[in-house]
């Protein structure tokens, strides 16, 4: 008598490029119509009712992962997938994966489920099906809500809840940080900037004007919030604006910079250095207000780069200003010998010459 072994198991396979399908937003029966004129095209015997009941099937797993993916922490435990650690780390990634050109046309706006109901028109701009911009807007607000009132890191938080790539917390990271103190980014002046030029500006900020930045005293807060005692702090650059110190301060950068920007932009700073140093100071004592936060790509737009750009700067021009301003500022009698102003002045001016040139067009 033959002896027949059995073996059960129900190991999980993953087709990723319906995955992808799935993400998009395609149906059933248009994701089963991609794959009839592509993998499947040498395959007349192969119906297009035989395909739209597999896809069906995917489909329905990933209706059901999908409840899993909103906690993804909870996917490694779940017993009724078995599915191995690569993937499931692939399925996360991917399904929290955004496009650049629909979250930039969320950023700045309130994550409500008036904003999420107004979808129809950010779909029809992108050209995005309207479910991927659902699930979008609706991962964005899934984190913005598990992390906000967190203590640590934000880049941290986000990869632990949410089992992501380093890079791609980063990004989320800079998308709360933005919503949550609710930057301006709408102004028709601002529609030029992509959405990863407000990603940088957005990280620099955390790691230099945050609650997690190396000089704050006060590790245990939030870094989704500007350290207040940092923009308070920022208050004690006001006798830079007055008449001696922006004499003395433009001597320095003049001199320094005599061969090493364009005649027509050291020109231009001869005549204007008081307006470009007002413009930057002005900025940092505003922080302290929640209004002047709000508005600081538009500050940093309007008072230094639309000015730089009518007066016709390269963007190696300005490099070198912000540099020689930062460094030149230290050896003023004002600031020379109080290095606690010092450490207050790079804090700020670190962030601020990063976020000028990101702002700036090449």
């Amino acid at each position: 008598m033959a002896t027949l072994d059995v073996f059960v198991g129900n190991f999980t396979i993953i087709d990723f490029e319906l995955y992808d399908l799935w993400l998009n937003g395609l149906s059933d029966v248009d994701a089963a119509h991609v794959l009839q004129k592509g993998e499947l095209q040498h395959c007349p015997w192969v119906t297009i009712e035989d395909i739209v009941s597999e896809v069906h099937d995917h489909y329905r797993l990933f209706n059901h992962l999908e409840k899993i993916l909103k906690n993804p922490t909870h996917l490694a435990d779940q017993q009724i997938h078995q599915i191995d650690a690569e993937a499931q780390t692939l399925l996360i990634e991917k399904y929290y994966q955004f496009d650049e050109v629909v979250i930039r046309e969320i950023l700045g706006k309130k994550l409500s489920g008036r904003n999420r109901k107004d979808l129809d028109d950010v779909s029809e701009k992108t050209r995005m099906s309207i479910k991927k911009c659902r699930r979008q807007f609706d991962n964005l607000k899934r984190v913005f809500k598990t992390v906000e009132e967190m203590l640590g890191s934000l880049v941290d938080n986000i990869k632990t809840h949410y089992q992501i790539s380093a890079d791609l917390a980063r990004k989320y990271a800079a998308l709360v940080f933005i919503a949550n103190n609710r930057f301006e980014t709408g102004k028709k002046k601002l529609s030029q900037y992509s959405l990863l030029t407000f990603i940088k500006c957005a990280n620099q900020m955390i790691a230099n004007w945050s609650y997690s930045a190396d000089e704050c005293k006060s590790h245990q807060d939030m870094d989704v919030d500007l350290d207040r005692k940092f923009l308070q702090d920022l208050r004690d650059l006001k006798p830079l604006l007055e008449k001696e110190s922006i004499e003395e301060h433009r001597s320095f950068v003049l001199q320094a910079l005599r061969s090493s920007i364009s005649r027509r932009a050291l020109q231009d700073l001869e005549d204007n250095f008081k307006n470009v140093s007002k413009s930057i100071i002005n900025i940092a004592m505003g922080l302290n207000h929640s209004r002047e936060v709000r508005d600081i790509f538009i500050d940093i737009y309007e008072k230094i780069v639309e000015p730089c750009q009518q007066a016709r700067w390269s963007k190696e021009d300005l490099q070198s200003f912000v540099t020689v301003y930062q460094a030149t500022a230290k050896d003023m009698e004002l600031m020379k010998y109080q290095p606690e102003l010092q450490i207050v002045w790079d804090r700020y001016m670190n962030t601020m010459s990063n976020c000028i040139l990101e702002l700036f067009p090449s």
